[in-house]
This record gives C-alpha cells, structure tokens and sequence, in this order.
C-alpha cells in the first residue's frame, strides 16, 4: 500500500476504545495462488467502553476486491469503500449482529509478505502488525480480541497440507480434488495472531507431557527435504516448554502445538496462536549446515515464540504503541532461558554488546524513541531494537528491583489479573508493584523516555574513618522529540575490590547493619550520595556490575585500574568490560594524540596475559580476547572518524596477533580438533576459543597461517569451524581464498541458509574491493532481492557490518544501498525500510560523508509513490538536518 499523499502521525493520547466488538469470526477461505477467495462473517456489539453515540462501522481493508456485503442476512449496498475502509453506516445499536463479507485477494501478488503471500510453493500468512486488513475486512486492531473458526479449501495435491490456529475439528475430501480442513481456536485472540499455512509439507513429531499430566502433540512442519534438520528445533522446544513451567509457572493450553519453517519471511518468526511460522534461519539446523551460534539463535528463538504464548497471545497489547509489553518481556524470558542453557556470563556480554551497538546508535538518531512511542506514522517502522532489546533491560531492572522471588510473584498477579485481555505497559509494572507492595511510579518513567541515561561517578576516600562516599549523578541527552528528561530509577549493582589483593571487600552501606561484598544502589535522583563504611583500605570499585541497567558510564579511571580489574574482579561482565575499555581507550586515545598511549601497552600486555592463564568456560575466554566492533566504537565518537577508527583497531589487532603468537598458537593447537562433530558445551566453547585464535593468527599473512586456516577449512566437520577458516581466508586474502571460496559455493549451492553465508562473508571483507564485489553479487544468479535473508546477508551485512567499506569516501557505498532501497520499496517495503538505518545516523559523520548520506536520502525521497514505511524514516532522518 503507497502511501497518502500528506501521511498523518498517529499518536498514543489518541487512543479510543474501539466503537464495536467482534466476538467471533467465521473464516471460508478457497486457498489459489494467483486468487483466493474469502467469505466472512462476523459476530459483532456494541463495546460498552465506546465512547461515540451510534458511530458507523469502519472495518480495515486493503489491497481487497469486494464481492458483497450482507448485513444479518440481507444483502446491502449502502456502504462505502476507500483503498483503506469499508464502513456501514447503519447498524443495530442495542443487538448483536452479523456481517457477511465476500472479498478476493492475489497471494501471487502479494510481494510485501504481509497478508497471504506465496511462499515458493506455500501459502503462508504474516498478520503482525497490521496484515490481517490485506486479508478481509476486519476491526485490524490489537485491543479486539475474537474467537476464530476457519474453514480452509484448497487443491488437494498442490496444497496436501492445510493449518491454521488452534485445534482440528475435521477434515476432507472434495468431489473437485479439492479438500478441506476445519479449525477452531478456543481462545479469543488479536487478528494479527491469525494464521494459515498450506503446502507440500512432511513433518516431524513428538510429544510433551505438561507439569499437570496432559499430553501435547508438537509438530514441525518443513518441506521433505529438510526433515532432517529438524530435531534440534524440536528439542528446544520442549526445553522451552519444561523451563516455562518451572521459572514462570506458565504451562502450554492447547493439545497441540506446530511450527512451520518458511523461506520467505520479513520477520524471525512470528507467535500465532498454536501455529507459529518461523523463517527457516530459526528452525533447520545440522552440524554441517549450522554454526554454533546458528543452534543458540534456533533455540533462543524458538524459546521466544513459545513464551509468546502467555506474555503476547494469553494476555495482549491492548495497542500497538505498547508492543513492548509482549516483545520486552518476552525477550527477557528468552535472554534468562538461553543464559540458562549455555553460559550466563557469555550470553550476557553477547546481549550488552547488541544492545551498545544497535540500540545506543538509535538512540543518538533521528529515530530515537521511547520504549513505548509516543506516534508513529507507520506501526512496522517501531520493531526495533529500542522496543525489544532496551524494553527487556528495563524489565530486567524490574527483576533486579524485586529480586528474583518478588519478580515471579508480580508476574503471577499480571498472568492472572490480565488473562484474556488487552493490556499496557502501565498495567504490567502496575502488577509487579502491586504484588510487592513497591512504589514503581518513577520506574514508569523509563517506558516514556528516549536516550540513554549517563552517569557520572564521583568517589572519596577517608582513610582516617574508614569510609567511601560515592557520588552518582544521572543525565539523559535530548532526543529529537524530547528536549527535557526527567531522572529515572537506575539500579547499579556494586563491589568494592582490595587494592593489594583484588580480594572483594565485606563493607557495610550506610543504614544497613550487616557487611556484604556486593550492594544494589538504586540511583533515583539527579544526584545522590552513597556512604560506604568500614572500608578499611582504598577500594577499586566494580560499577554496573552484570550491566544492571542500560546506562554509559563516566568514570574516567587510569588504564592500571582496568588493567587491574580485568585481573581480579569477580564479575565476570566486569572482568570482560574492563579489557573492552582498555581497548577503547588505547584507539580513542590515539585517535586524539595521534600517538600510541599507556593503554595501549597495558592492554597488549593484558591480552597476552589472558593467553597464559586457564578458564573453565572457554567460551567465555573468548569472549575476553575478542575487541569491541568499529560499530560500537564508532557509537562512542561525537564524530565518527570512519578511516582512522578502521586503521588504528586493525593495527591492534596485527599487534596482539604478531605481540602473542605463540600463545595464540599454542592454545589453537591444544583447542582444535579436525572432524570435530560434538555438539555439548565443552565442544562449543573450544571452537570459539580456537577460532578466535585462528582469525588473530590469519592477520599475519603468514605462508604457514594459510596453510593452517586451508587445513582447518579442509578437516572441518562442522559449519562453525568450516566458515571460520573461510572467513579468515576471505577477509585477509590468505593464500587460496578463492579456491575456498569457489569450493564452498559449489558444496552448498543447494543449500539456501548455507548459500547466505556465503553471500555474508563476502559482503563483510574489509578488503577495498569489496564494494565492487557487492556490486557483482547484486547480479548473481542466486541472489534474489525478493528474498530478505538473501537481501539481509548481502545489502544488509555489506551496509552494517562493513563500515569502512560502505563508508567509502566517494559516497558509492550510500548510493548502491538507496538504489535497492528504491527497488525495494516497491517490493517489500518492511525491508527497504530497514536497509535505511546506516543512511538516517548521517549526522554522526564527517561534513562530507554528511553531505553525501543526504544526497542518497533526498535522492529517496524524490522516489514516486514512496511507501509509508520508507517515507516515514528518510523524511525524520533529513529532518534531523535542522535539529
């Protein structure tokens, strides 16, 4: 759908109850590709909250050819119809009634993949956000809540399997070859939850016995040629179903539940109501297809949808401006259960690290927003890492203002005081404090801010009393829509470490009687004090322990004192952040002095230390020797100094590698192993270990380096060491990269996620040719701009995980993005509105780079009928220009 000619914002102070309710809706769906025709009916009253007296019926619809429209049995033709609209203006007021609708719709045609679009050979549906009007005629709006019964009718050989929500009531055969299935979701459910599937499918099933003794059939749903990449997809969700029950206390409601894996998918996956469609990146999984971290994003996802059941589909959101109600919530729940099943430490450092990179950037550009927006022209433009990352750090302060008892007691009351209703923000929080008896008020705060709070530390040392008075005072930049902020909760968890020994310190917080080695202080004001007593040494103190709230940090400190914490604190985020800001302080300090600094040493010396000593969690070891990305170092810079950022990190890293070779071979030769196929945690954690050790390695360009990293991609027996060795030959052009390459392409061609990978790997080369390289790619025969995970590993990587190239000073990096850009916004403007992101942060750059970032936006903006989604973020972005 183009957008109108002056699009209009709407706004959550807008926010009416909706005129009418429809309690039920009767689907007759005849499923054909090219046209598939819908008959409807609905069950509606009048909503007692409405606050209109006799208001006409507007129903959402678009893209929709209307057959007819009946009224409690009577056929009518008084109403009237927009591209957006079908309204009734006369209908009863104190009864309930029906409308009958009749609509046809061109899945074929539907290239957006919202709605009913086709999938190769599947018809699939994509609901969320507002998919459901591109189906028939509907009140498309969270906060109206119906049971459905649908009635599914396709051919019976070119669509054998047909699936929609909740249970199967029967099924058939037709006289025409056709068949039909009937189903019935018990529970009242949001449209956008609504969904069908039908297609040449095979399955793969299992069972799982809930805590209360019943039995659910669990089901997968996979073209036949991928039924063997299934079991760990399955695995993962009775994983999920049994943590579910013991953490929350939340059991599954249905008898059965499916997932089907789709190739063409704007989203991850999507939590419809017992039929979760899930982009097959987030389901197939083999050793020598996946990587390791391919088989913790399946799990962790598959996770996500499930929890969904309960924190999105048991209780809702009652409008879209609360979408983090269920999506920070839930990835909450899926941040605790991954860290669960592998590393806490490790999974932390890797959700920090996202959030420091994506949504700090945000929040320093046009499209910074509050977790809850305050208006939105188009709803898709709001799935965010600000909604979902930032939304689940501020229910993690929750969690870490409650303690873990007090967090699961609110949470019971929301499940319980909300079951089967549409619900915000405010009413979540107001559960927590409810059941707790915590004052959350100022806490509600952190949902209506946008920006990221700083905090600056200030700390004094009486020797003679034996005690620390610690300062600690917020601020929160003005953001494009938000000038003044008001101070917030901030929880800091906090140790204090012995100078001599890095021994933790028992010391005893003023007004409390008992000596602890770690206290939460909560930061509420602009500015407060903290008293620590019986310090009786001066103490290295360890901040924001485990990140305990997603805020920076002032606190300039000596690099020795990193360098110390980095040897001793017992927080291992801590431990991990002090070398990352070790190293953020040797580059920015030479990017300012244009000469290498006391950082620099203390952390190459630091970095080669860490090779020597021993660590039980090697994934964690390896998370210790990989640097901060130029994508977070550049979110730390005013303005970004895109070629010096480049140089200088390169040449640390050239330095650590020549600096620590031998213990950098040392502990690849004792980590690796050839034809590895082990999949447990010990087997995991020695492949990062070793890989990371092989891409330091690979920067020295080393005859024996290549040969190592060939042997290493040779012997793999598994995707995760097969693509690290590719990648270290690809990106330091080591002696038969092209081979490999060439080799890789062949072996996997039939593979789709496989081929993305390759695509990837390519796109992220820090080589200067890779621009000519992406160019070339565009016209391969495998790339398809029509397919996001192959659009998103080639335009997608080379755009935001490439900076120095696509930052190329000649601006060819900008302009290639907005042509495809421009493509794509007549193809599936969801992901044409994504790819923008590198292009609206152009004030963080030189004049310029500036100057040609805006050329490629404007040139955007001219785009004839440019669609809401990608109008909505180039007009913010040059808007910007004059803030």
């Amino acid at each position: 759908m183009m957008r109108d000619a002056n699009p209009t914002a709407i706004y959550l102070k807008d926010y009416a109850p909706p005129d009418y309710l429809i309690d039920a809706i009767e689907l007759d769906i005849h499923l054909a590709a090219d046209s598939t025709r819908v008959h409807t009916c609905l069950t509606l009253r009048r909503n007692p909250a409405s606050q209109s007296q006799a208001p006409a019926l507007h129903l959402n619809g678009e893209n929709l050819t209307l057959h007819s429209v009946t009224l409690d049995n009577q056929a009518i033709d008084d109403y009237q119809q927009t591209d957006t609209h079908l309204t009734l203006t006369q209908v009863p007021q104190q009864r309930d009634f029906q409308v009958q609708i009749v609509n046809s719709i061109s899945p074929q045609a539907n290239t957006a993949l919202e709605g009913l679009y086709l999938s190769k050979d599947m018809l699939c549906t994509q609901c969320e956000a507002e998919g459901f009007r591109k189906i028939t005629y509907f009140l498309d709006r969270p906060d109206v809540m119906s049971r459905f019964r649908t009635r599914l009718v396709a051919d019976a050989q070119r669509y054998p399997v047909l699936l929609s929500n909740g249970n199967l009531l029967d099924s058939g055969e037709l006289n025409d070859g056709r068949h039909f299935a009937l189903w019935e979701d018990p529970f009242p459910k949001p449209c956008y939850l609504f969904a069908v599937v039908a297609g040449p499918l095979a399955c793969i099933e299992d069972q799982y016995r809930t805590c209360s003794g019943r039995e659910v059939t669990l089901k997968i749903f996979v073209e036949s040629k991928d039924l063997d990449k299934c079991a760990h997809a399955m695995a993962s969700l009775q994983r999920a179903m049994r943590w579910d029950e013991r953490v929350f206390g939340r059991e599954y409601d249905l008898d059965l539940y499916m997932i089907v894996a789709v190739g063409h998918f704007n989203m991850g996956a999507m939590e419809n109501k017992g039929l979760n469609i899930f982009n097959t990146q987030y389901v197939l999984a083999r050793p020598d297809t996946a990587t390791d971290d391919d088989y913790e994003h399946i799990e962790g996802v598959i996770g996500h949808e499930y929890f969904h059941n309960w924190s999105g589909n048991r209780v809702t959101c009652r409008d879209w401006f609360q979408l983090s109600l269920k999506e920070g919530f839930t990835v909450f729940r899926d941040q605790q259960f991954t860290a669960d099943m592998t590393s806490h430490a490790v999974k932390r450092i890797d959700d920090v690290n996202r959030l420091r990179a994506m949504q700090f950037a945000e929040d320093q550009s046009p499209m910074a927003h509050p977790v809850r927006p305050e208006a939105y022209i188009e709803i898709n433009n709001f799935y965010t890492v600000t909604v979902y990352e930032k939304g689940a750090e501020l229910v993690r302060m929750l969690h870490t203002l409650l303690g873990a008892t007090g967090f699961r007691k609110g949470c019971d009351l929301y499940f319980q005081r909300h079951d089967g209703q549409a619900v915000t923000c405010d009413d979540f929080v107001n559960a927590l404090a409810d059941a707790n008896q915590y004052d959350l008020t100022p806490f509600k705060r952190w949902y209506a801010q946008a920006g990221t709070p700083v905090v600056s530390v200030n700390s004094d040392y009486d020797a003679a009393q034996q005690r620390l008075t610690l300062t600690l005072s917020q601020n929160t930049p003005a953001t494009p829509d938000q000038k003044v902020k008001q101070p917030v909760p901030i929880p800091i968890q906090t140790g204090l470490l012995s100078q001599a020994s890095g021994a933790p310190l028992n010391t005893v917080l003023k007004g409390h009687s008992a000596p602890q080695q770690q206290w939460l202080l909560i930061l509420q004001q602009a500015e407060q004090q903290f008293v620590f007593e019986q310090v009786t040494e001066p103490p290295v103190l360890s901040l924001l322990r485990g990140f305990s709230a997603p805020v920076k940090l002032n606190y300039p400190r000596q690099p020795e004192t990193w360098a110390f914490l980095l040897r001793h604190d017992t927080d291992p985020f801590n431990r991990w952040e002090a070398g990352q800001t070790l190293f953020i302080e040797s580059v920015l300090g030479e990017l300012d002095s244009g000469q290498n600094t006391p950082a620099s040493t203390l952390w190459l010396d630091s970095m080669t230390a860490l090779l020597e000593q021993e660590f039980t969690d090697l994934a964690y070891w390896a998370q210790l020797l990989t640097p901060p990305s130029e994508t977070y170092l550049a979110e730390l810079m005013p303005v970004v100094d895109v070629d010096g950022l480049h140089r200088i990190r390169e040449a640390r890293l050239t330095a650590l590698a020549e600096h620590g070779q031998d213990g950098l071979l040392r502990l690849y030769q004792r980590y690796h192993q050839d034809a590895d196929t082990a999949r447990d945690a010990p087997a995991i954690g020695r492949r990062r270990l070793a890989n990371i050790c092989l891409q330091l390695l690979a920067r020295l360009n080393q005859p024996e380096y290549a040969a190592l990293a060939t042997r290493h991609y040779q012997n793999a027996g598994n995707m995760t060491d097969q693509l690290a060795a590719l990648t270290a030959l690809v990106h330091h052009r080591l002696t038969g990269w092209e081979q490999a390459l060439a080799h890789f392409q062949q072996t996997w061609r039939h593979e789709a996620l496989v081929m993305d990978k390759w695509f990837r790997v390519q796109a992220t080369s820090p080589q200067p040719e890779t621009l000519a390289t992406v160019t070339g790619l565009l016209t391969h025969a495998d790339f398809d701009l029509g397919t996001p995970n192959r659009t998103r590993a080639l335009l997608g990587a080379f755009s935001q995980a490439n900076p120095s190239v696509f930052h190329s000073p000649d601006g060819q990096g900008y302009a290639l993005l907005a042509d495809h850009i421009m493509k794509l916004n007549r193809l599936n403007p969801q992901i044409a509105a994504r790819l923008l992101k590198p292009l609206s942060q152009w004030q963080r750059y030189d004049a310029s780079r500036q100057a040609l970032m805006r050329q490629a936006l404007s040139r955007i903006l001219a785009e004839p009928d440019l669609s809401a989604d990608v109008y909505e973020i180039v007009n913010k972005s040059l808007a910007h220009q004059s803030a």
